[in-house]
């Protein structure tokens, strides 16, 4: 079966997008697994698939399919992608569009240069929504017992589950040995995404995610939004935050709690092409 593609990323953060198959098995994670390998297939971080919409006042439904092969709730970068990719098309009406998603509508904004803004919706600091067990009730931060000490992390739900640690630097930070560990960690029993974070001032963050499923990529999205929220939760940051991730910069703009995160970044269309599956 072929499978027609494109190939996009939002700095860094890597994706394929195509439109849902006849033959669903295409989707089964063993072949999302090959596809994503990046030496014997494609590579990407995430697949975005999209599909007919569930509502009447979106545009379509995208789906997202991890490099593990699993399918998660919501990602930022692809969502500024999708958009990105229908606004080349004609398809957004005075720059503006609306996707439907397993974690609920969001709202695209594209402006002239090719940024891309989308609204990602209300955090949510409940534990529950992540799941993350045995806290009792809301709280910040958290402790978190992993490999023999004690770690304080901040939790919310941008759609798809985060935790986040404050670190005095990222480029030190032990990513790749403690990224594994939080996101497996048995108080996450859906898995979580590991943010590690440095506050440069009140405008301005550094931000490397071990992502749930992709391992360290070089941005995420909705990791750069629960980073934002949690640290102006706590006092910290002014409503506009520039993030800084080893693929570029995104700008996250947050009001408040109880008002919606928008996310905004460069996009680019990589190449298009076709494989059979």
């Amino acid at each position: 079966m072929r499978i027609d593609f494109t190939k996009m990323h939002g700095v860094g953060n890597d994706f394929i997008v195509f439109d849902a198959p006849a033959d669903r098995s295409v989707l089964r994670p063993e072949r999302l697994r090959a596809l994503a390998d990046r030496r014997s297939g494609i590579g990407f971080d995430q697949a975005l698939v999209l599909d007919s919409p569930r509502t009447p006042d979106s545009a379509l439904f995208y789906r997202i399919f991890n490099a593990d092969g699993d399918e998660v709730e919501q990602c930022g970068n692809g969502a500024r992608c999708i958009a990105a990719l229908l606004h080349h098309r004609g398809l957004t009406r005075n720059g503006a569009i609306t996707l439907g998603s397993p974690a609920g509508l969001v709202h695209a904004r594209i402006a002239g240069d090719a940024r891309v803004s989308v609204d990602m919706g209300v955090p949510n600091f409940d534990p529950r929504s992540l799941p993350f067990l045995a806290a009792e009730g809301e709280a910040d931060p958290y402790p978190l017992r992993v490999d023999g000490r004690t770690l304080e992390v901040g939790v919310v739900s941008m759609g798809n589950p985060h935790a986040v640690l404050t670190v005095d630097s990222v480029e030190t930070a032990p990513v790749a040995t403690l990224g594994p560990l939080i996101e497996r960690h048995e108080r996450f029993p859906r898995r979580v995404n590991a943010g590690f974070l440095q506050i440069l001032s009140r405008g301005a963050v550094r931000l490397r995610v071990y992502e749930r499923g992709a391992g360290e990529t070089p941005s995420c999205g909705t990791g750069a939004c629960a980073a934002v929220a949690v640290a102006r939760r706590r006092g910290l940051l002014d409503p506009e935050v520039r993030v800084g991730v080893r693929g570029g910069e995104l700008q996250v703009n947050w009001g408040g709690p109880g008002e919606p995160i928008w996310l905004s970044g460069p996009t680019e269309i990589s190449y298009e092409g076709h494989v059979e599956v």
